[in-house]
């Protein structure tokens, strides 16, 4: 190919060249597809989320916590690291009659627990902090709804997370860790799993 550099035959064995190997950029977004997280949805759609930050425990969120505290949920929100709406059923917002805006800064997960009218929003926390007092009050102004109510749950991927982080976590809220999945840890009030009037 070098050979033909500067000749009538460059174009076309460029052209055929590319077509066999490919651009720097297809490669590299070849490769970056191929690391993405697939999580598979409650109501079996698939979506591939960016492999880094608190996607991995996103993942374990959808496929570990909902089936087991939400089930038959619907999921109208999950937040990608590199995508902030990665899932927005913005459908279900509209009929909820809240109102989104998409610079406000959204919880990583909100599903929607159809048996009990509950709308459980769920903080992936890797690196940033769990939901204390102040993220519970911005998150219940953000998504108040007449017609739902608001369950708040922290999630962790193991213990030594949580350990970092407990003295923060607001009361009335859950903690669910992925490592122990069949738990939750209730921090106060008189509910278990439940929203707090």
């Amino acid at each position: 190919m070098a050979k033909a550099h500067g000749t009538d035959a460059w174009s076309e064995r460029l052209a055929t060249y590319l077509e066999r190997v490919g651009t720097l950029a297809d490669q590299l977004e070849r490769q970056r597809r191929l690391r993405r997280i697939p999580v598979r949805l409650p109501d079996g759609t698939s979506v591939d989320l960016s492999p880094g930050g608190q996607n991995p425990l996103i993942k374990e969120i959808i496929q570990g916590f909902c089936p087991r505290f939400t089930p038959g949920g619907a999921v109208w929100y999950i937040g990608d690291a590199d995508e902030k709406f990665a899932v927005y059923d913005e459908n279900a917002f509209v009929r909820a009659r809240i109102s989104v805006p998409h610079h406000g800064k959204m919880p990583d997960v909100i599903v929607e627990h159809v048996d009990e009218s509950w709308l459980v929003v769920v903080e992936a926390v890797t690196s940033h902090g769990p939901i204390d007092p102040n993220r519970r009050a911005e998150l219940d102004q953000l998504l108040q709804s007449p017609r739902l109510e608001l369950v708040f749950v922290t999630a962790f991927s193991d213990r030594a997370t949580f350990r970092q982080y407990v003295a923060d976590i607001a009361w009335e809220t859950e903690v669910w860790i992925a490592e122990s999945p069949d738990h939750l840890i209730h921090f106060d009030g008189s509910k278990f799993l439940g929203p707090y009037d």
